[in-house]
This record gives C-alpha cells, structure tokens and sequence, in this order.
C-alpha cells in the first residue's frame, strides 16, 4: 500500500513541478499570442492530434465560456475538407509536442498559403513548428510522470495550464464579467445565480403570508401554518410593511409571555424586518440572508406592500446554496 501511495504522490510532484516552470515562459510571446488573439476579426481554431487533441478540446471549451469564441479542427479532418473553415483573419493554435506530428506538418503549408496567423504550443523548441509558426509558446517539460517517459501526462498538464493562462489572460483583457459568463452558462447553478431574478423564484400572490398588525396572534398563527413559509407578513392598516413574525418570534413571545391569547401580531413582531425587491438578482438576496443569518426574506413593491418571499429552502432547492 505504502509503494502506491508514494507513487501517486510522485505523479503529483513532477507534474506540479513541470507547472511551476510554466511560470518561466510565460515572457513577450506569451504577449505576443494573447494580442494576436484580441485583434483578430476572426475565431480561435485550435488543432491538435491524440492527447493533445483532447487538450486542444478542453482549451476551446474554456475559451468559449469566457468570451473568446474558439472552434477545435482535427489535423486528419482538415486534409480532407475541414481546412475550409479556416479563414485569413482566424488565429489558428497548433499543439504538438515533438513539434513535428506529421498530421500537423501536414496542414501547416496550407494554413500558410490562407494566411492565418499561427500559434504553435510545443514540446521541442527547435522543432518543425518552432521554427514555422508566427509565435512561439514553449510547453516543454524536463520529465513525464510516466516511469518510462512514454505516455504524455506531465507535457499535457502542462499544455493545458498555458491554454488556460491564455484564456483567463484574454479574459482580464476583455474585462469579461461574471454576468457575461453566466450568460453563456444559463443551465448551470453559476448561470441560475446571476441571471435569475427575485421575481422569478419567489412565492407570490396568495401564498404570501400576510397579517395586519392588529389582528390577534392566533390568527397570525393560522396564516403561517396555512402558508407553509415559517413566517407571515405584518401590514398597517394601509398595506404597508411594518414587521415579520417568525417561528423564533414565536418561542420568544412564549418565552416572555403567560397568555398569547391577549397578544396581537404588533406585539410579536420583528419591526423593520429585511426586503428586496423584485428586479433584483438573486444572487443578492443570498447575499442579505447569509449576512443577516435570515431564512426568509420579504420581497416589497415601490410603496412597500410585500408581494412575495424567499425561503432559504427554495434558495437550496434551486442549488444555489448547499447545506
């Protein structure tokens, strides 16, 4: 058992140690792709053969979400028709770590006589591509993690660190923003948070718990129980928001009370409680119940009439907040 684990924990260290001399190389060149990419009219085609190609696939992916349009070409596909996608005014990244893999010499020329600029991640500095491409980006490493050097694991981790410091780079170069990605994300829990609105998952119209303030507690009681939320509203005489009861509101009054049945819902209630209203993000009324350690939060129109409520439990129901 020992020999295994020190052997996993070797795998992780000449592979994070090949990450760490990225670091080095990430110089001009590194500037001079990242420029290339911002100024191109035209889309990023990212080509690669074997497990560079998978590396390639996970580079376009990225890019893609975080604002760079990119496309992935396989080198074989490419000799037998899918170089017409391939435009002058594309930016084409070609990944190999001999530098000479056959199927990307192959298209090499043509890609030349289209006129697209190219960028080539290699392994060997003195390569084929090296010495062809417009720009260079060394993604050598001194070791695999393989015992016999044979099967790419410490160059593809490597490979695949410099596509993501290139797409995070055209990131902050593009001043791309959280609500940009979430919008090229709606199905995800990120996309959910910062697209969707109060409005859209909050309890409305009749389901909103709603007592004025001198009702008696019974009765406020009765509108809790009926609502299901663990709360009720509390409204003057106008329909204005003056107060919350809680299920805590509750244990507090018997704590501090002999008989409820004299009380009414102004003498229980939290005053000034916590609202939002409807056009705002949800991600904020996360925010204001993480902060004030709340589970129900009161949605309010402009003359402060509560029209709805958010309960944590709708909030974890929807992934956006575990527990």
């Amino acid at each position: 058992m020992e020999k295994i684990i020190q052997d996993g924990k070797e795998v992780i260290r000449i592979e994070a140690d090949s990450v760490k001399n990225l670091e080095n190389k990430i110089d001009e060149n590194f500037y001079k792709a990242v420029e290339a990419i911002l100024n191109t009219k035209g889309r990023v085609i990212i080509s690669g053969v074997g497990k560079s190609g998978i590396i390639a696939r996970k580079i376009v992916a990225t890019m893609n979400s975080t604002g760079t349009p990119a496309l992935f070409m396989h080198p074989s596909d490419a000799i037998h028709g899918d170089l017409g996608m391939v435009r002058s005014d594309d930016v084409v990244i070609l990944i190999s770590k001999s530098g000479s893999t056959p199927e990307i010499v192959r298209i090499f020329p043509v890609l030349r006589r289209i006129g697209t600029k190219i960028i080539a991640l290699v392994g060997d500095v003195k390569s084929f591509l090296a010495k062809e491409a417009d720009i260079v980006l060394d993604v050598s490493v001194e070791e695999e993690a393989c015992p016999y050097d044979l099967a790419p694991t410490s160059s593809t981790t490597a490979t695949l660190v410099m596509g993501d410091a290139l797409a995070i780079a055209l990131l902050k170069a593009k001043n791309f923003t959280k609500e940009q990605f979430a919008f090229y994300h709606p199905g995800g829990t990120l996309g959910r948070r910062l697209t969707l609105k109060v409005e859209e998952i909050m309890t409305s119209g009749e389901n909103v718990p709603v007592v004025k303030q001198d009702v008696d507690l019974h009765s406020a009681i009765l509108e809790m129980t009926s609502k299901r939320l663990g709360a009720t509203c509390v409204v003057d005489e106008e329909g204005k928001l003056v107060g919350i009861i809680t299920d805590g509101d509750l244990r507090r009054a018997m704590e501090k009370y002999s008989n409820l049945s004299q009380l009414k819902a102004k003498d229980v209630m939290g005053k000034n409680p916590k609202s939002i209203k409807p056009d705002v993000l949800a991600s904020y009324a996360i925010q204001l119940m993480e902060t004030y350690k709340i589970t129900q939060l009161i949605c309010v129109d402009d003359e402060n009439h509560p029209i709805g409520m958010i309960h944590l439990h709708d909030l974890v129901n929807l992934g956006f907040i575990t527990t």
